[in-house]
């Protein structure tokens, strides 16, 4: 608690100080600008992962990053998602996983939980359909890899449920709104976003469109520039795909004719 004083005092006189007008300016309201889905695990920070602003980012935080599909229950992730679309007409939704996920470890083995916690138990049975999938087709991997499959099925599994809400549902009628999926490695603190294109996991980066005049890096732990993103005449290099296998680490595996169509279709616009 000590530590958590230091900082708020920390926080006052170096940081609010510092950016009067952007505090000024956010007590008029907030215009955050994505709706980011993320897990409550403690090492999972999107502001700093992705270095937002304060109100940039629109949060929802629990275990396991589950959104209940529509009707479900009346909890607050249902709420949450209806006031960011509706009320601050946010158009960009991330779901995030990560690796090493602790929900997504209790869910494969989930009937061990019912007595020890019921709690958890009852609200991971709200992605009963990423156990199911994995357990059918996945059923020969184990330990580490078996975890990282369902971590990257699951993300997968909750724009699935976010399709289900009405809101959501008129606004991607509309071309109104963007999905994305991503994967955050706590190791490298790399993120992978899956490309419905190319079937493959590819740098966030090359998914985003870049004005004629904008370049977008790249960047080594070391911050030496290793790709750069660009529309103009003086590209330094094309974004390029990374496909992974289950000899290169998180994610794996090459997907399934049937896998790859489920997932395409819950991670585009119709």
């Amino acid at each position: 608690m000590k530590k958590l004083i230091k900082g708020l005092r920390e926080y006052k006189s170096k940081y609010v100080s510092s950016h009067q007008q952007l505090f000024e300016q956010l007590s008029q309201g907030q215009k955050p600008r994505v709706l980011f889905i993320t897990c409550s695990d403690s090492r999972v920070d999107p502001n700093l992962i992705t270095q937002a602003e304060l109100g940039e980012l629109f949060v929802i935080r629990n275990a396991g990053n589950i959104i209940p599909p529509y009707g479900a229950t009346n909890g607050g992730e249902g709420a949450t998602i209806e006031y960011a679309i509706q009320a601050l007409g946010i158009r960009q939704i991330i779901v995030c996983g990560h690796s090493h996920c602790g929900a997504m470890k209790g869910l494969m083995k989930l009937h061990t939980l019912d007595e020890e916690m019921p709690l958890v138990h009852d609200w991971l049975r709200y992605t009963e359909a990423t156990r199911l999938l994995v357990k059918e087709h996945y059923g020969h991997y184990k330990g580490e890899e078996l975890l990282e499959i369902i971590t990257a099925e699951n993300v997968l599994t909750q724009i699935e449920n976010l399709r289900t809400y009405p809101v959501i549902r008129s606004k991607l009628y509309q071309n109104q709104l963007n999905i994305y999926a991503w994967i955050y490695q706590i190791e490298t603190g790399e993120v992978l976003a899956f490309d419905p294109e190319t079937h493959s996991y590819v740098s966030p980066q090359s998914q985003v469109p870049i004005s004629d005049d904008e370049t977008l890096f790249d960047l080594d732990p070391d911050g030496n520039v290793t790709k750069a993103f660009s529309n103009g005449q003086n590209t330094i290099e094309q974004p390029q795909e990374v496909v992974f296998d289950r000899h290169q680490g998180f994610p794996m595996t090459r997907l399934s004719n049937a896998q790859i169509d489920r997932i395409y279709r819950g991670s585009t616009k119709n």
